[in-house]
């Protein structure tokens, strides 16, 4: 934790020292979702298909690049204690080539993985499904190149490992490798036609490289892919509800067995 608030203090810094070159203010998200499945990677990170709430805040530095995002998995139910989730991501994000049609979106950065309900000794089973974890990541996205306004083709790249060299996660660290494309369409509200709203279409799939769950052996193949949709609906300035549904193509099963399905209710309060 220590580490963890060291970086939150360098990354912050540095937002304040580059603020007089942004248009220094500090903007954010506040989201709340349901889902009623968690599904992480491919795998369900709750049994039983168990739905979870999914609060929330990412934070953009005055504009810097530089960003914070707090994240928490709660499941809707009891008996989940060892496998609450909060996660910390510390990032940078920015554009090369702006004005060119090949104009490259990337995003960097470090996240940790941490279970605070797990209790720190016991048996694995005792002290929670997967134990806390960092990874390293690095995004791309290309939004000029299909030329089709909304549509955007994009890689990630995570590493992932355990935070400790006992944890009960020791074995299942490795790579993720997701290829996506996303479009993103205005269409006449269906509630008031002097505005818009805007229709999110998704399409992923990954290629996992010994990423899974604690006491399973994930394979180095093709693991899934998600289908999704979700549409916005504006609520009032700055707050919109989104509504959503996903599939997915399961095809390895040391990853998960069969395909899924979920929906979510999100709330989204940008400032």
């Amino acid at each position: 934790m220590k580490k963890l608030l060291l970086l939150i203090i360098v990354v912050a810094a540095s937002g304040i020292a580059f603020a007089a070159e942004s248009d220094g203010q500090l903007h954010g998200t506040i989201n709340a979702t349901y889902n009623s499945r968690f599904i992480w990677r491919g795998y369900d990170a709750y049994k039983s298909n168990h739905s979870a709430f999914q609060p929330s805040v990412d934070l953009d530095l005055f504009g810097t690049g530089f960003g914070v995002n707090i994240w928490s998995s709660r499941a809707n139910g009891s008996g989940f204690e060892n496998s609450e989730w909060l996660t910390y991501t510390l990032y940078y994000g920015s554009m090369l080539f702006a004005e060119e049609n090949y104009a490259i979106a990337y995003k960097t950065g470090w996240t940790y993985f941490s279970y605070p309900d797990s209790p720190k000794q016991g048996s694995a089973a005792e002290r929670g499904a997967d134990g806390h974890a960092q990874e390293i990541f690095a995004g791309f996205a290309m939004p000029k190149i299909t030329g089709v306004k909304g549509l955007v083709p994009s890689y990630a790249m995570f590493a992932y490992y355990p935070s400790e060299s006992k944890a009960v996660n020791n074995n299942n660290g490795g790579w993720a490798h997701v290829f996506a494309l996303n479009y993103d369409i205005e269409i006449p509200s269906l509630i008031d036609s002097s505005v818009t709203q805007t229709l999110h279409l998704g399409a992923h799939t990954v290629y996992n490289d010994s990423v899974g769950p604690a006491g399973k052996t994930a394979d180095h193949d093709w693991s899934h892919a998600v289908f999704s949709a979700a549409l916005d609906f504006p609520v009032a300035e700055n707050l919109t509800f989104t509504p959503g549904f996903n599939y997915q193509s399961s095809w390895d099963d040391s990853i998960n067995t069969s395909d899924e399905y979920w929906t979510s209710l999100s709330l989204t309060y940008k400032f």
